[in-house]
């Protein structure tokens, strides 16, 4: 039978790989910090985040009618078109228009007795419109968005699209954002120039990044910068690389 490994051994091997990792950590920090000691320039990101709510909503519903001539049509749309200005001003919604008319033509094909095709005639028309709503009151969306059911239950054929939430001042804001950000550079570059001993000169380059403007708790970016406008809250993102020389 061969003898149990000897406890003392186990810990002879643990500190041998804990000195070793010590050792490993210390050669890194002593690596950065002559990076830091024998550079003339340090480069850091620097980022910015604030949450902001949108101040601006557009939505946009659309209404369609069926019939066989042309002037029924028209007459049927009219007086849809009717009822979603009265639901509108029901809501307190001052500020809306309505797009040109838009007009399909419906065909039928018509055929023989034994299926051969002969021509195609006129069986109707279809007629659409669309009304678009430009609102600073952005909780009324909310309201038009659940209330338009009632169009469909006055015989109104409607559709709505997802409204688009956008803040107005993002332009006013990514400058706040882009100073605060570099702000965050400047911090966090002293914060490592400390480490070897060094302080910070002027600024010596700063690379603007992108601004995201994204939902909430949104991990989403693009290279090109996001701008959502699918919900009323949402965050806005700055990030800042900037160059400062060392003395």
């Amino acid at each position: 039978m061969n003898p149990a490994p000897r406890p003392h051994l186990f810990g002879m091997l643990a500190g041998l790989f804990l000195a070793t990792g010590l050792l490993f950590s210390s050669a890194l920090a002593t690596s950065a910090w002559l990076k830091i000691r024998n550079s003339q320039l340090i480069t850091v990101k620097g980022s910015a985040r604030k949450n902001i709510t949108s101040d601006l909503a557009i939505w946009r519903g659309a209404f369609t009618v069926e019939a066989s001539t042309l002037l029924d049509a028209q007459r049927r749309l009219r007086a849809d078109a009717a009822k979603v200005e009265q639901f509108l001003t029901a809501q307190s919604v001052t500020n809306f228009s309505f797009t040109p008319i838009t007009i399909e033509e419906l065909t039928a094909t018509i055929s023989n007795t034994n299926n051969t095709y002969i021509r195609k005639e006129t069986a109707g028309y279809r007629l659409t419109q669309s009304v678009r709503v430009e609102t600073g009151d952005v909780t009324q969306i909310a309201r038009l968005d659940s209330g338009c059911v009632r169009l469909v239950e006055e015989g109104v054929l409607f559709t709505a699209q997802s409204p688009e939430f956008i803040y107005t001042k993002a332009g006013e804001a990514k400058i706040e954002m882009l100073a605060e950000a570099a702000k965050d550079a400047r911090t966090r570059a002293e914060q490592i120039a400390s480490q070897g001993g060094r302080a910070l000169a002027q600024m010596h380059d700063a690379d603007m990044g992108v601004i995201q403007i994204t939902p909430p708790y949104s991990g989403q970016t693009s290279w090109e910068g996001m701008n959502d406008t699918s919900s009323l809250n949402k965050t806005i993102t700055a990030v800042v690389t900037a160059t400062f020389a060392l003395k």
